[in-house]
């Protein structure tokens, strides 16, 4: 949520910034009208409420008079009538303004590359060594299934399409990932949480999938229930303080944990429709901070250069890339996207985004902390997935793979294994 204050003193500042991500002028000017609009109400709405005080008074003293108050009783019904209407107004107006309000992107910083689409992202480094193949490298679920560790018919009898069985050494490679990952967030300092895999509206409103996620079908919601699937383990994380003042002397507060993800994937119709990239349940580590606002940037950079040191770890080849204006989430102000080397398929894949949301969801969660004078303020939050799991059993499978059909596994990984050093066809 953007600060309305600053929307009101800066029109012309936010209609630049938000155009970059699509916003017309004229929903700015619309939302100052609605603004304007809701003050003037309770400017009205005050100044008849003081005149019905008085009204009411006088007519107190005319009757202690044994005076005729006929006349400013029937002032004051009117003036309870007309208070009445315009509180009915001002209700109106102000869902208004909060609805479109809640539509409205965070204001992206001053040196993310602006673009309406996804081209442009500017890559910040690359690290690793591609590996060069003396033979044509498969994609990962040609290599799972052959293995036997991956069965995506099963999963399509059973629960539809884009979900997944693993199956003996993949089970065990996927909690070798997850263990390994949280096992490393933990040596970095965060907190591990098990949160609730169901979140209320509030929660998704908080952290910015709600309006979106309902009117895009994006989400997994329980029928008759204020109920939604989490999308992220970001919403549970971050709510945990919702509603409250953060003790100052916590900050940084640093929160990790693995969680099932549920997306309904809406409009990737004929995208990813193969494999681990894109399902509609894979599990993920998410980390997520809470800043002062002086420390958010630093805490970026920290938390994508941690979730880096994971994939350094893993000897998977990576890039950095940080996303335009419009790719980035409704949340962000600056996003860093890592991306792995595929090479069945030649190009880097997202396996983790990592974003400064600065206080915008602090302002729709009301997530606050006391300065050095005493005064409340937003903290920022921050949020980066520490990584998702399936897209990096997915690039073991393509990065590890044997001319033989067999895969390594990474060596940090295998006493997570058992000792487990490759990957054979099972029985």
């Amino acid at each position: 949520m953007l600060d309305m204050k600053m929307i009101r003193q800066n029109p012309d500042f936010i209609k630049d910034k938000l155009a970059t991500r699509g916003i017309k002028a004229e929903t700015i000017d619309k939302l100052i009208g609605y603004d304007e609009k809701r003050r003037d109400l309770i400017l009205k709405s005050e100044t008849l409420k003081a005149d019905k005080n008085k009204a009411s008074k006088k007519i107190a003293e005319a009757k202690r008079n044994k005076e005729d108050a006929t006349d400013a009783i029937n002032e004051m019904k009117q003036v309870g009538s007309d208070i009445k209407q315009l509180d009915a107004d001002l209700e109106k107006v102000e869902k208004d303004q909060q609805d479109l309000a809640a539509h409205l992107p965070n204001i992206p910083a001053d040196d993310v590359p602006v673009s309406l689409t996804e081209e442009g992202a500017v890559e910040l480094r690359k690290i690793g060594k591609t590996r060069d193949f003396n033979f044509e490298p498969k994609h990962h679920w040609d290599i799972g299934e052959k293995l036997g560790i991956l069965d995506f018919d099963a999963s399509a009898k059973v629960a539809g399409s884009r979900f997944v069985y693993y199956m003996g050494a993949g089970a065990k490679l996927e909690r070798a990932v997850y263990n390994f990952y949280l096992d490393q967030n933990d040596k970095a300092g965060y907190k591990e949480v098990l949160p609730p895999y169901m979140v209320n509206s509030a929660s998704m409103y908080g952290t910015g999938q709600f309006p979106k996620f309902l009117e895009n079908k994006a989400g997994f919601e329980i029928a008759d229930s204020d109920l939604t699937m989490i999308p992220t383990a970001e919403v549970p994380l971050v709510n945990y303080y919702r509603d409250e003042v953060i003790p100052t002397e916590k900050l940084p507060v640093k929160f990790t944990a693995l969680t099932p993800a549920f997306r309904s994937e809406a409009g990737s119709a004929g995208r990813d429709t193969r494999g681990l990239i894109r399902l509609h349940q894979f599990n993920k580590v998410e980390m997520v901070q809470f800043t002062k606002p002086e420390d958010s940037w630093d805490a970026l950079e920290s938390i994508t250069e941690h979730a880096e040191s994971l994939l350094k770890l893993l000897k998977i080849p990576y890039h950095v890339i940080t996303l335009t204006t419009s790719d980035m989430s409704f949340t962000a102000a600056m996003t860093h996207d890592l991306e792995v080397w595929m090479p069945a398929q030649g190009r880097y894949r997202e396996i983790s985004s990592c974003s400064n949301t600065t206080d915008f969801q602090a302002r729709r969660s009301h997530i606050q902390y006391r300065d050095e004078n005493g005064k409340l303020q937003y903290v920022h939050t921050l949020n980066g997935s520490g990584l998702a799991v399936g897209r990096t059993v997915a690039a073991i499978l393509e990065n590890y793979q044997n001319e033989d059909g067999t895969v390594d596994i990474p060596e940090v990984l295998q006493p997570y294994m058992h000792g487990m050093k490759k990957i054979t066809k099972e029985d």
